[in-house]
């Protein structure tokens, strides 16, 4: 019987979660509960000097709002704790010594200044430094000194790495479960650093330790990650463990242009590209949920991002994408970042959602203007404009008509006032003056009776009449608009009209 699929989304808490990562953590989630397997969420905090307070919350905070929050992590489910590697530290040197007494690592003692004259020393001649099998026994490593005097310099305190002895002339045909057979040469690789005298281990070490001791099966991660999948199967081969199946999702691009999104692309074009809003001294970066973003809509564009499920089917339930799910069916190519399409699957989670609840979103925004209308009377408004909104925050540019009346008219509109104008808005307030029922298909169904047995041109009264209600030719249904503002407000704004334009 194989393992149970466990798969882990493990980022480093050096600020606000990328979109990029969001998706990594969705396509994580979702090939889990699709196998019926365990999402985790690992905090990779080796790197101490990029550390960034509030980070971590954030992360965990990001995944909740989106719905797809781990199984197992810090202070959940703690199978195989700590979920947080800086308090792994003790494991990780047992490890390093292992591969250093199987041949597989070896001390290096150069100093940065060292190092730096060599490769000043290779741009001079037109090469690239690389520290590999070509020069690794003519530089200050334990492969050149006795066992003794390695022994001697570390006990001394004097500054060390470990690094990854990488194997000459092979070949490596490595399976990446979206990319079929990728192909690496190990000469053209360089003997990475494991593990650093203060103690802490590089990524590649402790990312492929807790793999093995966190039981993952698959690792899910960016394309970036690409270049380090050779070590990381060398890595697993050297401590003689089974690696576990290898997939890299594409890049999330950048609108326009070339090249993967960044934060600069989303303060250009104005859109977020953090779930959630992220504050430092330096400024606000907006998130998707501070915008206005529902988190199922979030959801369902990030996994269309690099994915479909080969039919035309844009709109899917969180349920659904786990039923449809297939790392098959991830393209290999980078998936282009759409603004406008990412607003329009807000729009159409925004339509789908119940109006009572909207108009409770809405009601902050409408007392901060100075109005507290029932939810009710909210509710029927919101029920009338949600159609050609994208966000809750578009309301009220949408609405304000319903609570303040025009003070000026849009000019192109104000064609449409001609000079009999003034005469049918006077006659169509004796109308409306005479109506008892003032609901909207009893006073439209008035009107126009009034208009065909006085054979008075549609366009002639109604645009007019809208321009009065409104200050433009714009918002929902007219007679939906009278009855919300009411017989006295709606005669006094046709009497304004007619003093006014």
């Amino acid at each position: 019987m194989s393992n149970p699929i466990r798969v882990r989304f493990a980022p480093s808490p050096t600020g606000p979660l990328h979109i990029g990562g969001v998706r990594t953590a969705l396509f994580n989630y979702l090939f889990a509960k699709k196998n019926g397997g365990t999402f985790y969420l690992r905090i990779e905090d080796t790197d101490q000097t990029r550390f960034v307070p509030g980070a971590e919350q954030y992360i965990m905070e990001a995944l909740e709002w989106l719905g797809i929050a781990p199984d197992e992590t810090i202070g959940k489910n703690e199978k195989f704790g700590p979920y947080r590697q800086s308090e792994r530290k003790e494991l990780y040197k047992q490890y390093a010594d292992q591969l250093i007494n199987s041949g597989w690592a070896y001390y290096a003692f150069d100093t940065p200044e060292a190092l730096d004259a060599h490769r000043k020393e290779h741009e001079e001649k037109g090469k690239t430094f690389i520290y590999n099998h070509h020069n690794r026994e003519k530089l200050d490593t334990s492969l050149v000194i006795s066992a003794e005097e390695t022994a001697k310099r570390i006990a001394n305190g004097e500054h060390y790495v470990i690094r990854f002895k990488t194997p000459v002339d092979e070949i490596l045909h490595l399976k990446d479960m979206i990319r079929g057979i990728v192909k690496f040469e190990s000469n053209l690789l360089d003997d990475k650093v494991l593990f650093k005298s203060d103690g802490m281990p590089t990524y590649h070490l402790a990312n492929i330790v807790d793999d093995h001791l966190m039981q993952t099966t698959h690792v899910i991660r960016g394309e970036e990650w690409l270049p380090s999948m050779p070590l990381h199967v060398l890595l697993y081969h050297a401590f003689g463990w089974a690696a576990p199946d290898f997939a890299h999702l594409p890049l999330i691009l950048k609108p326009v242009g070339n090249g993967k999104l960044s934060k600069r692309d989303g303060d250009k074009l104005g859109f977020p590209v953090f779930p959630l809003e992220w504050k430092t001294e330096e400024g606000i970066s907006s998130g998707y949920r501070e915008n206005g973003f529902f988190p199922e809509a979030v959801v369902n564009f990030l996994a269309l991002l690099g994915w479909n499920d080969g039919t035309e089917q844009e709109l899917f339930s969180l349920e659904e994408l786990v039923e449809k799910f297939d790392l098959n069916r991830v393209h290999k190519a980078g998936a282009k970042f759409d603004p406008e399409k990412n607003k329009w699957f807000n729009h159409q989670y925004l339509i789908k959602q119940n109006d009572a609840d909207l108009a409770k979103d809405f009601a902050p925004i409408l007392a901060e203007k100075g109005f507290t209308p029932s939810l009710e009377l909210t509710t029927k408004i919101v029920s009338l404009i949600k159609e050609r909104a994208n966000f809750v925050t578009e309301f009220w540019e949408l609405s304000d008509f319903f609570f303040v009346a025009p003070t000026v008219y849009d000019e192109k509109a104000k064609k449409n006032w001609k000079e009999e104008t003034p005469a049918l808005m006077q006659e169509l307030i004796s109308v409306l003056e005479e109506i008892t029922d003032f609901t909207s298909v009893n006073i439209e169904t008035i009107v126009k009776d009034w208009l065909t047995k006085n054979e008075i041109g549609m366009g002639k009264v109604m645009q007019p009449f809208r321009l009065s209600l409104v200050g433009a030719l714009k918002g929902p249904h007219l007679f939906d608009i009278v009855e919300i503002i009411g017989k006295q407000e709606t005669i006094s704004r046709i009497q304004k009209a007619i003093e006014t334009i």
